[in-house]
C-alpha cells in the first residue's frame, strides 16, 4: 500500500497502478518459480518458462509450457495456487484486505483504484464490497473443496486428496484452468462423473458472473429488482450456456473421440461442461484436439466473449457483447434508443463496448499474424485457437503451448497479460487522456456512406 501511495503521488493513474501491480506480482512469482525448490527435479527453471507460468497463473489463464502436475514440486504448485488466488481476486483487492486487517486507513486515492479494479460506477461502498468479495470467494472455494474431497480423498488419499480438492476448487472459481492431475489430461477422466463435473461447472459459473452480480443476487428477494447490469449479465450467461450446449450436442453427438461413445448422461455432462469452459475456465473433460472443426470455431467465439465484468473471467465480457447486440438490434428496428429491461443504455456505455470489441479484435488479429511468423509449421486453426485462448485468458489448447518457440512464448505471455487487464485498462494506462473526456469544440456533422 505504501508503494501504491508513492506511485499515486507521482501522478500515476489508477489504470497504470493496476498494470504495474499485476506486472510486479508476475515478476515475484517468476522469481519464486525459478528457485530449485519449485521443481520436482530440484533444478532451477528457465526464466522464460517461469515467467510464462507466472503470467498464466496471475492472469488466471491456464496455458502451460510444462506439465503442472508432474514438473512442479508441492512448493511450486502452492506458489502457482497463490498466484491464481491473487490474480483472480486482483492484487488491489488482496492489498486492500491486508491493509484493513492491519487496521490501516484506506485513502480516497486507493478507493479510486479499487473502483477501477472492481469496475464499479462509484467509490461508494467499495471497501465494504472488497471485504464481501474476499469472504465470499474464500467461502465458495472452501465449499467447493469439501465437495471435491468426496471424490479426490478416496482416489488420492486424505492429504493429497484434500490438496487436490483445494487446488482445483480455487482454480475453477478463479477461472484459471490449472490442474495438477498430470500428463496434460486435465479433468478428462471425470467426463461422466456428475459430482466433479457439476461442482466444477458451478464454481466456474459463479466465478465468471462477476462479484457485483453475486452481491446483487444475494441482496434482493425479487428478481425484478436486480440491477440492469445483473439482468444483462445473467441473460447473456444463460443464453451462451444453452447455445453452447446445443452446439456441442449437435456437432459432437456422433464423434466417438469426444462424447459419441458416452452414455446419454455422459453426453449431457460433457456437452454442458464444454459449453461453459471456453468462457475462460480452461478445464476440459473432452480431448480438445479431437473436436470437430465447427465445434472449434464456436469454441473460439465463446472464448472471445468470456465472462462478465468484475469477475475472475477474461474475454471482452458478456455485457459488452450484449450491449453491441442490442445496438445492432436498435439499428435494424430503426429505433434511436438502445433499450433493455425497460431501461435506456447510454451512448457512453455503447461507445465503451464498441471500443473494447474492436481493440480486442485488433489484438487478436495482430497476435495471430505474429504467431504465424514465429510458429511456421503450425496449422492456422491451432494458431487461431492459441491466440484467442491467451487473449480471453481461457487456458484451453490443442497442444501447441508446450511446443511454442521462445518468441511465441513471449507473444502469448504478453497476450495473457493484455487479456487479464482488459483492453480499456491497458489503453487508459498508456494514454495521456481519459477516453470519456469531452471536447469543448464540436465540428459540423458530415455524411459518410456505410454498408
Amino acid at each position: 500500500m505504501e508503494r501504491l501511495r508513492h506511485g499515486l503521488k507521482k501522478g500515476l493513474k489508477p489504470a497504470q497502478i493496476l498494470v504495474l501491480g499485476f506486472a510486479g506480482t508476475i515478476l515475484l512469482g517468476t522469481f519464486l518459480l525459478m528457485l530449485p525448490i519449485s521443481s520436482v527435479n530440484g533444478q532451477s527453471t528457465s526464466f522464460i518458462n517461469s515467467i510464462f507460468t507466472s503470467t498464466s497463473a496471475v492472469c488466471v489463464t491456464g496455458l502451460v509450457v510444462v506439465d503442472t502436475g508432474t514438473y512442479w514440486s508441492v512448493f511450486g504448485k502452492t506458489v502457482i495456487l497463490l498466484l491464481i488466488q491473487i490474480g483472480g481476486l486482483g492484487f488491489m483487492t488482496m492489498a486492500t484486505s491486508i491493509a484493513i486487517i492491519l487496521g490501516k486507513k484506506i485513502s480516497l486515492r486507493n478507493r479510486l483504484i479499487m473502483q477501477e479494479a472492481l469496475n464499479q460506477f462509484s467509490i461508494s461502498g467499495v471497501i465494504r464490497l472488497t471485504l464481501y468479495i474476499v469472504l465470499t470467494t474464500l467461502g465458495i472455494e472452501f465449499i467447493g473443496a469439501l465437495f471435491l474431497s468426496i471424490r479426490f480423498i478416496p482416489q488420492f488419499g486424505p492429504k493429497n486428496g484434500f490438496y487436490y480438492a483445494v487446488f482445483h476448487s480455487v482454480s475453477a472459481f478463479c477461472n484459471a484452468g490449472f490442474d495438477i492431475m498430470g500428463n496434460g489430461v486435465s479433468l478428462t477422466q471425470y467426463v461422466s462423473d456428475p459430482l466433479v463435473s457439476i461442482v466444477i461447472i458451478l464454481l466456474i459459473v459463479l466465478g465468471g458472473l462477476g462479484f457485483s452480480v453475486i452481491v446483487d443476487i444475494g441482496g434482493v428477494k425479487n428478481a425484478k429488482k436486480l440491477s440492469l447490469h445483473s439482468k444483462l449479465a445473467l441473460t447473456m450467461t444463460g443464453s451462451l450456456i444453452f447455445s453452447g450446449f446445443v452446439i456441442v450436442m449437435l456437432f459432437e453427438m456422433n464423434n466417438p473421440n469426444t462424447i459419441g461413445n458416452l452414455s446419454f448422461g455422459g453426453k449431457i455432462l460433457g456437452a454442458l461442461f464444454h459449453s461453459i469452459t471456453p468462457r475462460t475456465a480452461g478445464f476440459n473433460t473432452l480431448d480438445m484436439a479431437q473436436l470437430k472443426l465447427p465445434t472449434l470455431i464456436f469454441t473460439i467465439l465463446f472464448m472471445f466473449v468470456g465472462g462478465s465484468p468484475g469477475s475472475t473471467a477474461g474475454g471482452v465480457k458478456t455485457t459488452t457483447i450484449g450491449v453491441i447486440f442490442l445496438k445492432v438490434k436498435s439499428v435494424i428496428k430503426g429505433v434511436d434508443d438502445v433499450e433493455f429491461a425497460h431501461r435506456r443504455i447510454s451512448k457512453e456505455i455503447i461507445n465503451r463496448a464498441l471500443a473494447v470489441f474492436f481493440i480486442a479484435s485488433f489484438v487478436f488479429i495482430s497476435v495471430t499474424i505474429l504467431l504465424t511468423i514465429t510458429e511456421r509449421d503450425v496449422s492456422l486453426e491451432y494458431v487461431l485457437f492459441e491466440a484467442m485462448s491467451a487473449l480471453g485468458t481461457v487456458g484451453l489448447s490443442l497442444g501447441l503451448t508446450p511446443h511454442l518457440s521462445f518468441a511465441g512464448k513471449i507473444i502469448i505471455a504478453a497476450t495473457m497479460f493484455f487479456g487479464r487487464l482488459g483492453p480499456l485498462t491497458i489503453v487508459l494506462a498508456l494514454s495521456n487522456r481519459n477516453l470519456s473526456k469531452r471536447k469543448a469544440i464540436r465540428y459540423p456533422e458530415g455524411k459518410i456512406i456505410v454498408g
